[in-house]
């Protein structure tokens, strides 16, 4: 199962694997000139990211387990110099207990392709039309993915420590009631994991010179062949067009393919008659059930032991604090259109927002309007500018796909000057004011509009037109598109 999940990820993740040009045996290849300048800054600036964060959060739940230690000094002082000793002691020893450690480093596709790739151009410069100087550039790139790559293991390592540590406390303390100082614990410890885990994600999603960088390799044979051969996945796992020498003595000869496997349970089913097959899928669909009853009760009885389950946090997570900032905003238009009336023609408000996602359910942001003018009706069409605006929003999730939207916007109306017009000037309006202010509370339904586009309609009131000169309508009605994954694009 694992071997064939495994093949299955190299061949949709893997850009060398899938070719949509012809390859080309002795073809030249002519590298973007910015590719290695981009694969340093990405690969040291997330090195450099995650060794900041590592440290961030390692000190974080030291001043937790000093505060535990300290409390529990009052309760039990024996208890507390066999659990903690010295506790800035035990986190400086860290590093030497995180070297000590056996670990594996993660498989990133991306990293593995882009680590191959340079391993091809330093043995293969024939193929390059600059070789000398991209020969060197690969073998600078290599020792950054390779300090990457540690970095990675290293985090993991000390991810995992950090879990059986709280995991550890959590059993010892949990008789004399420090429950919220443990929970808090707990909250940093997911974090720091959700935090590697976000790293590993946006090493998912290379860039537009790497990838450019990759389809131009992917034309030649050769390099073809050497993805097959070279890369970390085909050092674990058989890909086509591998030699039977590099996989002997691995232990994966005995293994049998998925179709191997599917060719035996049909003879043995053949054998066993003409309702073998219906028996054995009801048999198969009842050992899921048992088993899934199974995984219920073992996460059932962790939470009433310690709190959590594995990955199942105590508390509340908010999967949007491990982002980076430029991850939680996202870009919004509208459009809004108010009828005719005595003072104002018809108009549409053209509106641009940039949220910022709070947590999960809200979102708070700025935005600014664009009032465009179209005349009195259709017998009198006409385009003027009719103003501007500033405002603020928030959005709050209250069920699915519905949300509570509310807001405070600062509208500026424009003197109309034009004699043409039937519309008079706002400075013949006793009492009127150019800036008028509104307060808008109401409703959002949103709705998936495409890949990368999320709909948006609102019904708002606005419970502060009554106090407008001239009066504007209460109820506002707009519709607009949401782009939360602009900043996320790599």
């Amino acid at each position: 199962m694992r071997r064939s999940y495994a093949i299955i990820t190299c061949i949709m993740v893997l850009p060398a694997v899938a070719f949509t040009q012809q390859p080309c045996t002795d073809c030249m290849i002519s590298l973007p000139d910015k590719l290695f300048g981009q694969i340093n800054k990405t690969v040291v600036s997330m090195q450099h990211q995650l060794e900041q964060q590592t440290a961030r959060y390692i000190d974080k739940i030291v001043r937790c387990e000093q505060q535990l230690r300290r409390r529990l000094m009052k309760t039990d002082s024996a208890a507390a110099r066999r659990l903690f000793g010295e506790a800035s002691l035990h986190w400086l020893q860290m590093d030497a207990m995180v070297n000590n450690r056996p670990g594996n480093t993660p498989y990133i596709p991306y990293l593995d392709t882009l680590r191959t790739s340079l391993q091809f151009l330093q043995q293969y410069p024939a193929l390059l039309t600059n070789a000398q100087a991209t020969a060197s550039q690969a073998t600078t790139g290599i020792a950054h993915i390779q300090a990457l790559e540690g970095q990675l293991q290293r985090a993991d390592a000390i991810n995992q420590m950090l879990r059986e540590r709280e995991q550890y406390l959590r059993d010892q303390l949990q008789n004399f009631g420090f429950t919220k100082a443990l929970n808090r614990l707990n909250k940093q410890v997911y974090y720091y994991s959700q935090q590697v885990n976000e790293y590993k994600e946006l090493l998912k999603h290379p860039g537009k010179i790497e990838r450019k960088a990759i389809n131009l390799l992917s034309r030649s044979t050769v390099f073809q062949e050497f993805m097959r051969r070279h890369s970390q996945l085909a050092g674990l796992f058989r890909l086509p067009g591998n030699d039977d020498n590099l996989f002997i003595g691995a232990g994966y000869t005995s293994l049998q393919t998925r179709e191997q496997v599917t060719g035996i349970l049909q003879q043995q089913l053949s054998a066993s008659g003409p309702n073998a097959q219906q028996q054995f899928q009801q048999q198969l669909q009842t050992a899921q059930a048992e088993l899934g009853k199974l995984q219920d009760k073992l996460l059932r009885s962790s939470s009433r032991v310690g709190g959590h389950a594995g990955d199942m946090p105590s508390f509340t997570p908010n999967n949007q604090k491990t982002k980076s900032f430029k991850h939680r905003l996202e870009l919004g238009t509208n459009l809004q259109s108010q009828k005719a009336s005595h003072y104002f023609p018809v108009t549409t408000d053209i509106g641009f927002s940039l949220g910022y996602k709070l947590n999960d359910q809200s979102t708070a942001g700025i935005g600014a309007s664009y009032k465009i003018g179209l005349g009195q009706g259709w017998n009198d069409i006409k385009i003027t500018h009719q103003g501007a605006g500033i405002r603020s929003f928030i959005d709050w999730k209250i069920k699915n796909s519905f949300w509570c939207s509310g807001g405070f916007e600062m509208n500026y109306r424009a003197v109309l000057s034009d004699r043409n017009t039937t519309v008079p000037s706002t400075q013949t309006i006793p009492g009127s004011i150019v800036w008028q202010q509104s307060g808008l509370i109401g409703l959002s339904k949103k709705y998936q509009a495409g890949k990368k586009f999320t709909g948006k309609a609102q019904l708002l009131w606005d419970f502060l037109s009554y106090r407008q000169i001239p009066r504007s309508q209460p109820i506002v009605f707009r519709v607009g598109y949401d782009l939360p994954t602009f900043f996320s694009k790599p």
